[in-house]
């Protein structure tokens, strides 16, 4: 059986659209300068009615993961609405299937993201997901800059 797989390889500054609706746009590119072997995908396309986004991402790091701390800084209409961390990876009994993954290899994994229960009023958010493998936050894994348009509200 062959598989096909394919990655996207960014060029710097170079937005990727995830998808359109009638309630809901969304983008997103990398913070750096540097071309990464990543895709991601997120269904529904809506923020009305849905209490669960499946998400499914392909990747290849360019780093081990043993350790990945998350960090959320999200900004409603140019106001910082939100800031979240978590840490997915510290190098013992690790959950998570990215833990693990080393520099190199095609991670493969596919995830619901409960956020979407919020109610999103209408306007433009900006959504800066950051990768650290240190719990200092200075070594950077990956950085996405999403752009999310609700484009009515849900109320």
């Amino acid at each position: 059986m062959f598989g096909l797989f394919f990655f996207i390889l960014f060029t710097p500054g170079m937005s990727e659209f995830l998808c359109t609706s009638s309630d809901l746009e969304m983008s997103y590119t990398f913070c750096d300068s540097t071309a990464h072997a990543f895709m991601f995908n997120l269904t529904p396309c809506s923020t009305l009615n849905k209490s669960v986004w499946k998400a499914a991402l392909t990747w290849i790091p360019r780093n081990d993961i043993h350790f990945l701390k998350i960090v959320f800084n999200v900004w409603y209409d140019g106001a910082k609405a939100l800031l979240w961390k978590e840490l997915l990876c510290s190098g013992a009994d690790d959950e998570y299937s990215v833990c693990g993954t080393l520099k190199g290899e095609t991670l493969v994994s596919a995830f619901d993201i409960k956020g979407s229960r919020m109610k999103f009023p209408k306007g433009n958010y900006s959504v800066v997901v950051q990768g650290f493998s240190d719990d200092s936050e200075n070594n950077a894994l990956i950085c996405l800059n999403f752009t999310m348009i609700v484009k009515q509200d849900a109320f």
